[in-house]
């Protein structure tokens, strides 16, 4: 018995992630959308009033994939916080040595939308990042340290900055680089934590 076929949304979703994270959001027009979900152009616009709303989808079905990566490489590290969050880079290193890997998908598509800053991508985009920030100043504040909104700030920014040099130099070891830079901030807060 053949299985049964995937809904169209989801076959229309799931061509254009493949073609904009390969291609790029504007570099694809909705008719190879169309073309690669094996669907009509019509059709595609019965999902989907617009390509805004089409590359919002994208990246929404992005985010929780993204999101649980992350904590599944932070609980299947051993030993202290700051290993543990350096393991979180490690995992993002072994993912960008994929030879199919082309960066984060919110930031390449937050820079083709840089000039529409109303998108609904980049509002999605903007709640994943907030979303990574909120997770770590949770675990940071469960562990004790001070400030820890302001540390988990600086986690994800060393996280976005080794996302994009990485993208830049196609050197996955910025990753890791970035991963001890974290886990030395991370033990200088436990260090200061309250005796």
């Amino acid at each position: 018995m053949a299985p049964p076929e995937r809904p169209t949304r989801d076959r229309i979703v799931s061509a254009a992630a493949k073609l904009f994270y390969d291609e790029g959001i504007r570099r694809v027009s909705v008719d190879t959308v169309a073309e690669e979900a094996g669907v009509t152009k019509r059709t595609l616009y019965y999902h989907f009033a617009s390509k805004d709303d089409l590359v919002a989808a994208y990246l929404a079905g992005r985010d929780q994939p993204s999101f649980s990566k992350f904590q599944q490489w932070y609980r299947e590290s051993d030993g202290p916080l700051p290993e543990r969050i350096r393991a979180v880079f490690a995992g993002l290193a072994k993912s960008a040595r994929h030879p199919k890997w082309k960066g984060c998908g919110f930031q390449r598509t937050s820079a083709e939308l840089a000039n529409m800053p109303g998108h609904p991508a980049i509002k999605i985009g903007a709640a994943h990042k907030r979303r990574l920030e909120d997770w770590l100043a949770d675990i940071f504040g469960v562990e004790g340290v001070q400030e820890p909104r302001v540390l988990a700030r600086q986690v994800v920014l060393l996280v976005d900055g080794a996302f994009a040099v990485v993208l830049l130099n196609r050197d996955p070891d910025y990753m890791e680089t970035a991963g001890a830079a974290a886990a030395t901030l991370v033990a200088a807060a436990m260090d200061d934590r309250p005796v």
